[in-house]
């Protein structure tokens, strides 16, 4: 992964998110599969300007869906990383 824009998805909103940002200082990301920790802290000290204490990270397998008939299929396979940012700092999502 060389390209930071590729790195970060999409923020992830929810009320475990919001409790995080609130608390601990903390947003949680959507991030590349195949990014690691080095990676997320670089893109988001680049694309949003900000200091990164810490980074931790999550793999969540897709889960098994069926609409309307008998065969099934799967979502998408995603990683999570919650990402602390420095004391003082903050991230303005909405």
């Amino acid at each position: 992964m060389k390209d930071i824009y590729q790195v970060i998805k999409q923020v992830r909103l929810s009320e475990k998110a919001t409790m995080l940002q609130e608390t601990n200082n903390e947003v949680v990301l959507e991030v590349d599969r195949r990014a690691n920790k080095h990676e997320i802290k670089q893109a988001v000290e680049q694309l949003f300007e900000k200091s990164v204490v810490a980074v931790r990270t999550a793999n969540y397998d897709g889960k098994l869906r069926r609409k309307r008939r008998a065969d099934q299929g799967q979502t998408k396979s995603w990683k999570k990383a919650i990402v602390r940012l420095k004391e003082g700092e903050s991230l303005d999502l909405i």
